[in-house]
């Protein structure tokens, strides 16, 4: 299957967005009496179904899926171990190349099975000078290098890598990311022991303690881990995070690589993993560390961005996603997780502005709250869970209505986000968090 083309995406971002415009202001021409009804009709179908999903039972700390036979993964690790490729692809990234590459270097796996693979994507800073003293002290170190202008983004520097690399599996890093010396030792035989086409790790923030804003994001990780996995526990969808993702190489090539017409590659490659009927599993622990964004500039930036390429790729696979390609199960997780992220930020302006002209009450609060509660469940349950990694967050009533509040920018970004698609062409660029070296003990 063919990577999307984003055609015709304004125009689809603009029908998405008079839908929710009308969705919003349509229960204020109800009888008063009657207005709340959708919103209370959606707080109990999508609570109900988001509740569950956060309640279930996580079979164990690895991440298996429940019901998954205890002795798969031991049976794996008595059959040849696959070659793997660890690929990162990096722009002006001196604070951070040199860890990464000592880090990576240190990996406990079979050196013939092996190779670390640095894409240079047109760096303009130290990076390059960097990689060549690494290739002097590491020589199995490959590096590729292309110009700024070689078109792609981020998904060309990592087809860049695709077409010159021939491991059985990928693992796809970025350029801060932090692994323990037996990561692929413990990775390797989950996602081989539970037969996934790729396997996303949980991502734990190792600069958490720096600010209220590091501390939350470290909250978010945890979050998102637990609620994938509730999602996939209950016959749903789990999804790739970027950094810290396995792929199957016949996979991934099936698919037509990585699609250079998105600005979130992981996300987008969901999608095109899933409409193959693929199985992306979750592992919890170890995690891959990363830094978090430490201002609110930093974080508007990234949030752009994951808003966009998150929308984008409703809009760009939907006939497949309404399809009996996915099961029941998979289309109903879907919609929820759609209507929730997407479209209540949305509605909820529309909502708002509509109560504002017309001198009446909100119509949607129920949803929201009903929303909020459910998150700050997920909060607890994903923050009490043992973490391999840096220490999490301590969930306790501060911390979680920290983190509920946090959650609130969604609500500026999406909307903003579908409007400036809607009205403005896209223009793809390699957009990149910047890095400054945040040390953390990795734990073995």
């Amino acid at each position: 299957m063919a990577a999307g083309t984003g055609d015709h995406r304004r125009g689809k971002t603009a029908l998405f967005l008079a839908a929710c415009g009308w969705a919003g202001a349509a229960p204020h021409w109800l009888d008063p009496s009657r207005s709340l009804l959708p919103a209370l009709t959606l707080a109990v179908l999508l609570g109900g179904y988001s509740l569950r999903t956060v309640l279930r039972r996580q079979s164990s700390a690895d991440g298996s899926e429940p019901g998954l036979a205890t002795d798969d993964s031991a049976k794996a690790v008595n059959t040849p171990l696959p070659t793997v490729d660890v690929v990162v692809a990096a722009r002006d990234e001196e604070a951070v190349v040199t860890r990464l590459v000592e880090r990576l270097s240190a990996l406990r796996y079979p050196a013939d099975r092996l190779s670390l693979c640095v894409v240079d994507d047109g760096s303009e800073d130290r990076t390059p000078d960097r990689l060549a003293a690494l290739q002097d002290r590491f020589p199995s170190l490959r590096v590729i290098r292309r110009p700024r202008n070689a078109g792609g983004g981020k998904s060309g520097a990592l087809n860049a890598a695709l077409s010159q690399t021939e491991g059985e599996w990928l693992l796809i890093l970025d350029a801060d990311a932090q692994l323990a010396e037996d990561q692929l030792e413990r990775l390797i035989p989950f996602a081989c022991g539970g037969e996934w086409s790729a396997v996303q790790m949980r991502k734990a923030v190792t600069n958490a303690q720096d600010n209220w804003l590091t501390r939350v994001q470290a909250m978010e990780m945890a979050f998102d881990a637990h609620i994938q996995q509730g999602r996939l526990a209950g016959g749903g969808v789990a999804e790739l995070r970027g950094n810290g993702q396995l792929l199957r190489r016949d996979l991934l090539e099936a698919c037509g690589g990585f699609n250079e017409e998105t600005v979130t590659d992981d996300l987008d490659l969901s999608f095109r993993l899933l409409l193959q009927e693929a199985r992306i599993g979750i592992l919890w622990n170890p995690p891959v560390q990363e830094e978090a964004v430490e201002t609110l500039q930093a974080l508007w930036k990234q949030r752009q961005r994951w808003a966009e390429g998150g929308l984008q790729r409703f809009l760009d696979y939907w006939p497949g996603l309404l399809s009996s390609r996915l099961t029941l199960a998979q289309r109903r997780d879907l919609a929820s997780f759609f209507l929730l992220q997407y479209a209540l930020p949305v509605v909820s302006w529309s909502d708002l502005l509509t109560s504002l002209v017309s001198r009446t009450t909100p119509a949607y609060w129920p949803l929201s709250i009903v929303a909020f509660s459910v998150s700050g469940v997920a909060y607890w349950r994903g923050c009490r869970r043992a973490s391999d990694g840096p220490d999490l967050p301590h969930p306790d009533l501060l911390n979680l209505l920290f983190g509920i509040a946090y959650l609130s920018h969604w609500f500026v970004v999406i909307p903003w986000v579908t409007l400036r698609m809607a009205l403005r062409p896209k223009r793809l660029v390699w957009a990149k968090t910047s890095h400054r070296g945040q040390e953390e003990a990795v734990q073995a």
